[in-house]
């Protein structure tokens, strides 16, 4: 899980991923959509590719690189866990609706009868 945390750390990582989310690319068709070099784009792929969030093939001589989302599953597992209540405060949520209904349930009981108007 530290290695793919760390290898979306950097936002040009996490934008070739978004890229390849929509399918495979070349090398060359990454690097292409970055103000950046190259050899800088190769570097960010090994990243990428060493962290196991992408795959590379080769076709000819050029390289395709594709979207693995496998390992990503565990941290975003891990993310959920930070984002969803802990499991007392669930519960403690649950029993303050609970206090609140059993307060309305008695007032009304308690409440008198409320007389009917009369209609001519």
């Amino acid at each position: 899980m530290d290695e793919v945390a760390g290898a979306i750390a950097d936002q040009v990582r996490r934008e070739i991923l978004l890229m390849l989310r929509d399918g495979p690319l070349t090398a060359g068709q990454i690097a292409d959509r970055f103000a950046i070099s190259r050899p800088a784009v190769s570097r960010h792929l090994r990243v990428l590719r060493e962290a196991g969030v992408v795959s590379d093939t080769a076709d000819g001589r050029r390289r395709v690189y594709a979207l693995v989302t496998a390992p990503l599953d565990e941290l975003a597992g891990w993310l959920e866990r930070l984002t969803r209540p802990a499991g007392w405060q669930h519960r403690l949520d649950a029993l303050e609706t609970e206090v609140y209904r059993t307060r309305r349930e008695r007032r009304s009981a308690a409440a008198p009868d409320r007389p009917q108007e009369k209609t001519a």
